[in-house]
């Protein structure tokens, strides 16, 4: 089985540490790792390193060199330009199918947390054996809801079709993409619903028969790329610019996916207030990194990557960052708009900070 993590994304909810130059899979986050890092490790040493493949955008390649040493050259995946995830996974399903790499392999993200190792490892390994065995069908892998998350999707399962070592494999029924909160809290009541943190296992070539059925013009250029990758760089910018869930996976016949979930404790800190989430320990615990001293100060996250001291005093529910050129504090809740003072520096002429 391979592994295949996604490394590429611009990651701007979480500035003024996650920029264009460096975004935040590369970012030391969580003590002196990046969540690239954590992703990688968590594989090991279960995949042994050939079997361990980065996909990302050329741009960033130099980083993941620096970042993992022992990553085997020819399984870093440079896309010379982001033309989205339906064309990046049909470029891997491609280049597997090239190097006669026909067995299954497991599609994960490189800016996620994952408390219960040991579970994720063993889906991933019930997963693999069961598209071995059942090569037409794809398997989605869910994380058991902890609360009423409205901002991922969620999966509806079917019916229990297997079950190994105390995992159970569902008939696929449909998606639900980020409910409102009140559908959000229906969903949580009920077991047949897990969140979908966007992992699959799949065939290199069940993806291609689907790229080539649902997707024929970006199939053709995927089969003209896998004979003469020396074309990648002019023929990738040819390739549509389409999420993968909208080419793809929206287009299955339910009985043409499977589910397993598990609690694996997986979190996608993709904003900063989901990172203090995923870290704290406990209710208005606050998270901080860097020299901080909090004083009556409660359920913030203060992350400081200089030396100078920051102090806070009499705060609740406050995101403090520091870095050497800027220093931003907002409350929580106004987390979403990050985007827009990012889009207030470019109109101001202050790209240069984002």
């Amino acid at each position: 089985m391979k592994a295949v993590i996604f490394a590429g994304g611009a990651g701007t909810r979480m500035w003024p540490v996650s920029r264009k130059a460096s975004p935040k899979q590369f970012e030391k986050l969580i003590n002196d790792q990046s969540t690239l890092q954590l992703a990688v490790d968590r594989l090991r040493p279960e995949f042994l390193w050939e079997d361990i493949y980065i996909s990302t955008g050329a741009e960033y390649a130099h980083i993941i060199r620096e970042q993992v040493p022992l990553l085997p050259a020819e399984n870093l995946i440079a896309e010379p330009e982001m033309r989205d995830v339906a064309a990046a996974v049909g470029y891997i399903a491609a280049i597997f199918s090239n190097r006669g790499r026909h067995e299954p392999f497991v599609i994960l993200w490189s800016d996620h947390l994952m408390s219960k190792t040991v579970v994720f490892k063993q889906v991933i390994s019930i997963g693999a054996k069961y598209i071995e065995d059942h090569q037409d069908k794809i398997l989605f892998v869910g994380q058991k809801a902890r609360f009423p998350n409205q901002n991922c999707g969620w999966i509806e399962m079917g019916k229990v079709i297997a079950s190994t070592d105390n995992l159970n494999i569902h008939e696929f029924v449909s998606w639900h993409y980020r409910p409102s909160l009140q559908q959000a809290r229906v969903f949580f009541h009920r077991p047949n619903f897990s969140w979908n943190p966007g992992y699959f296992i799949a065939t290199p070539q069940f993806l291609l028969d689907r790229y080539q059925e649902f997707m024929p013009e970006m199939y053709k250029q995927l089969m003209i790329l896998r004979g003469h990758p020396e074309k990648l760089t002019t023929l990738y910018s040819r390739l549509e610019k389409i999420h993968f869930d909208t080419a793809i996976l929206e287009r299955l016949k339910p009985e043409q996916a499977v589910v397993v979930s598990a609690d694996m404790g997986w979190s996608d800190i993709g904003t900063w207030e989901a990172l203090k989430e995923a870290l704290q320990k406990e209710p208005q615990e606050n998270i901080t990194k860097g020299k901080v001293v909090t004083y009556h100060t409660k359920d913030s996250l203060v992350y400081n990557y200089t030396d100078k001291l920051v102090a806070t005093l009499d705060l609740e529910g406050m995101l403090i960052v520091v870095t050497p050129d800027v220093i931003m504090v907002c409350p929580q809740e106004s987390v979403p708009d990050i985007k827009k003072v990012i889009e207030e520096l470019i109109t101001t002429g202050n790209k240069q900070y984002t």
